[in-house]
């Protein structure tokens, strides 16, 4: 991943940031850093897979005008 650095050293960290963000890296840090009861990955897991699906869900309904 590379930001480019013109004049702005605060911008160009800002950018970085954001562009960490997305990638989910921030996330995966704070998951590695205490250990997670199998039952408790399992609970997350699917709590993350039922949100992604409302969400798509929502996503379609707004693109169907409803």
């Amino acid at each position: 991943m590379e930001v480019e650095v013109r004049d702005d050293l605060e911008k160009a960290l800002k950018i970085l940031k954001k562009k960490l963000q997305r990638e989910g890296v921030f996330r995966k840090m704070k998951l590695c850093v205490y250990f997670e009861k199998p039952s408790d990955k399992r609970a997350r897991k699917r709590s993350e897979s039922i949100r992604r699906a409302r969400k798509l869900e929502r996503k379609k309904r707004m693109r169907e005008g409803g």
